[in-house]
């Protein structure tokens, strides 16, 4: 029952003052919205970052020739070959879910009247799902294109547009390759943009691996990729590779095998790192709205201490005075804290409206930062309101 009373003159005292109470309510709100902005931006940021690395290839292993030992000198059969592919494939066909690799070698082509050199790549029907490759238009290589050494060719999306203006026109054109003719069949660019760093260069041309080999004085995967199942088995299935090459090659050959997860797990930590930060400098907002709130308690303490010197007076108890204040406290903290909830909730959702962005919002965050609310409206109001409690009720009524 006092409760409700509490509620009922905690409301009535912050409508007496609407300014002062939406001033201080304010800093609640920014703070509040802050952390869960904060937290908003962290995970976006994290989950962006994680899906450029993935994007070079989900749960990929790849691997190549470093040397042939201290003493020894590099032979052909030192490298990586096709057959070491199929190898994968068969002894880890349970654990994979395809193996592939890329021979490279260098071209000319006229472009805009001149002889300029380009990349070829070769590689078979599994390299695009193994590399996240996106088609711009046509088709990729299948398996019959690759057991036939049929002369057809991909274009990158960029240099399809310079050879002939658009991707669209690219298809079933002839392009000269080593002095033959090959039919382009698709243009394509890989899903993130590694700009140059991998196989892959603005200017390259993909043909069957097969049909490379013809061209290319030693037969060299370089990378040999290998596509896991599951992300928890990449690291397993990378020290079964080493072991293959090795057995394969001779004693003294070395072979670097990597995977992505060194890299995916530093972004995770530097994510996590930079989330704490933002969240604690968040938190100091909303300590420092938390001080506001008891400045002003304080203030309205000392304003109506003869209407508490009144209700002492008539039979009021200590703890009813001290709860009517910390009611207020709470009132005013808890509605800053909702109100900056829907705002920090509606700036990532209009983004994402408009902007057509996914942007993850954390309900962990809005949970936190809500209590994180209440508690501040606890901890700040509790010394007003004790003070409230404690006034002597003779020299609160002779208060002027």
């Amino acid at each position: 029952m006092f409760l409700g009373e509490a509620l009922r003159f905690s409301t009535q005292a912050l409508r007496a003052n609407p300014v002062r109470s939406l001033l201080t309510a304010l800093g609640m709100v920014i703070g509040t919205a802050s952390v869960i902005l904060v937290v908003t931006i962290s995970l976006t940021s994290r989950d962006y970052i994680l899906e450029q690395i993935e994007g070079i290839g989900s749960n990929i292993i790849f691997a190549y020739f470093v040397t042939a030992g201290p003493t020894s000198v590099a032979a052909d059969a030192d490298y990586i070959k096709m057959a070491d592919v199929e190898a994968m494939r068969q002894e880890l066909r349970s654990d994979i879910v395809a193996a592939t690799g890329v021979m490279s070698n260098a071209a000319q082509v006229l472009i805009d009247g001149r002889t300029q050199d380009v990349k070829v790549n070769g590689s078979d029907q599994d390299y695009q799902a193994v590399r996240n490759i996106v088609i711009g238009s046509g088709r990729f290589l299948d398996l019959g294109d690759v057991t036939r050494r049929e002369k057809v060719a991909l274009l990158t999306d960029h240099l399809a547009e310079r050879l002939y203006g658009s991707r669209g026109a690219a298809l079933n054109q002839v392009i000269r390759l080593y002095g033959l003719p090959f039919t382009v069949i698709g243009t394509f660019h890989e899903k993130v943009e590694t700009f140059g760093q991998s196989e892959v260069e603005r200017d390259t041309v993909l043909i069957p691996i097969t049909v490379l080999r013809y061209f290319t004085p030693v037969e060299r995967i370089d990378p040999l990729y290998v596509q896991v199942r599951a992300p928890q088995e990449v690291d397993r299935v990378a020290g079964r590779v080493q072991e293959i090459l090795e057995a394969r090659h001779r004693p003294g050959a070395r072979y670097r095998v990597d995977t992505l997860t060194p890299i995916l797990n530093a972004a995770k930590n530097i994510s996590l790192i930079l989330s704490v930060v933002l969240v604690l400098v968040s938190a100091i907002t909303l300590v420092i709205s938390g001080i506001g709130i008891m400045n002003i308690m304080l203030v309205t303490v000392t304003e109506r201490t003869r209407e508490i010197g009144v209700r002492l007076a008539v039979g009021a108890s200590a703890r009813k005075i001290l709860l009517q204040f910390l009611t207020e406290a709470m009132m005013v903290s808890l509605s800053g804290g909702l109100a900056g909830i829907l705002v920090g909730v509606a700036i990532p959702l209009s983004v994402a409206l408009f902007a057509n962005i996914r942007i993850p919002i954390s309900w962990v965050a809005i949970v936190v930062a809500f209590g994180v609310s209440c508690l501040v409206g606890l901890i700040f109001g509790i010394l007003p309101a004790n003070r409230a409690a404690h006034l002597s009720p003779t020299e609160a009524l002779r208060y002027e």
